[in-house]
């Protein structure tokens, strides 16, 4: 299975920071944020790894090249404008959804989340379009994104989790997104669900969102003080 980082955001909440350094690239723990993925998807296993980008793109080629230094093999999907979510993915499901003729699932994280979670065995039902990593609720988002019921993903009806930028998805979710518009992943998510095609995980570890300059500021001096 191969894996996409997502990293073309602007990062607008990040300012002024993100203005001369792509979000990927801002340094937490001693090490640029995407680096952290990599690693750790270069551990559970994953050799090939797409990564999108849009502003100040030529900066993260230039950082990563072609991923050899952590034995993986990475492959950009440039946007001259940002796609979001579902749009970038789509732009870049030619490097991404096969396996020869076979269209294949494949791991998709955020760039701009940290987390020590494991990648290690994370996969797709057989008929299934989703399958997402929630966790907890951050106080910055304390309504939620979804439920989980049985190991179905739900709109809602018991407790609600986050959506951490984890998810593996099948190709066919996004068959109906024209390759290089923009488009939302969430719309997608709730027709999987209504079609009983997601599933979802609940994860209790280490995961943060890097959202503002405070909480890099706080993950940074975490990392370097307990390692």
């Amino acid at each position: 299975m191969r894996a996409m980082i997502l990293a073309a955001g602007r990062g607008e909440r990040m300012r002024p920071l993100t203005d001369h350094v792509p979000k990927p690239l801002l340094i937490v723990g001693g090490k640029p944020l995407i680096v952290w993925h990599i690693e750790r998807l270069a551990d559970a296993g994953f050799k090939e790894i797409v990564i999108n980008h849009a502003h100040l793109g030529a900066q993260i080629e230039a950082m990563l090249g072609n991923g050899a230094q952590w034995g993986v093999s990475i492959q950009y999907s440039p946007e001259k404008v940002a796609l979001e979510t579902a749009g970038g993915i789509a732009n870049a499901l030619d490097l991404l959804g096969r396996d020869g003729n076979e269209r294949q699932p494949f791991l998709v994280v955020n760039g701009d989340i940290y987390t020590d979670f494991d990648f290690t065995g994370i996969a797709l039902q057989p008929s299934k379009h989703a399958h997402l990593v929630l966790v907890d609720n951050p106080p910055q988002h304390q309504q939620g994104d979804f439920a989980i019921e049985a190991g179905a993903l739900k709109h809602a009806g018991g407790k609600m989790f986050t959506f951490s930028g984890i998810g593996v998805y099948h190709p066919d979710l996004f068959a109906e997104i024209v390759k290089g518009q923009p488009a939302k992943l969430a719309p997608l998510l709730r027709q999987a669900i209504d079609h009983d095609r997601a599933t979802a995980q609940h994860y209790q570890g280490v995961w943060h969102d890097i959202g503002t300059p405070e909480r890099l500021k706080q993950l940074d001096e975490s990392l370097l003080k307990h390692g």
